[in-house]
């Protein structure tokens, strides 16, 4: 595979809040995507519109190694606030 067909690890899926909306978040889930935050809804004047983040999990694991590693490389010096 190459690197433009390797999947995103970060997907914002938005459209029309119907039917099809709600296939392509299931399609996403039965692709190993889970949901980020909540979903995001708005009207257009004629339509309601919604957004749903979707994030690989390896993505998620990835992040939260980062922010761990950052973390645990700071220094405290034992004053101010932690």
């Amino acid at each position: 595979m190459s690197d433009h067909e390797a999947p995103l690890a970060y997907r914002l899926i938005t459209g029309p809040d119907d039917h099809a909306f709600c296939v392509r978040i299931s399609d996403a889930l039965a692709e190993g995507y889970i949901l980020h935050g909540s979903p995001s809804v708005t009207f257009n004047g004629t339509t309601v519109v919604a957004a749903q983040a979707v994030v690989l999990p390896h993505a998620v694991a990835a992040s939260d190694a980062a922010v761990a590693n950052a973390v645990q490389d700071l220094e405290y010096d034992g004053e101010g606030h932690a």
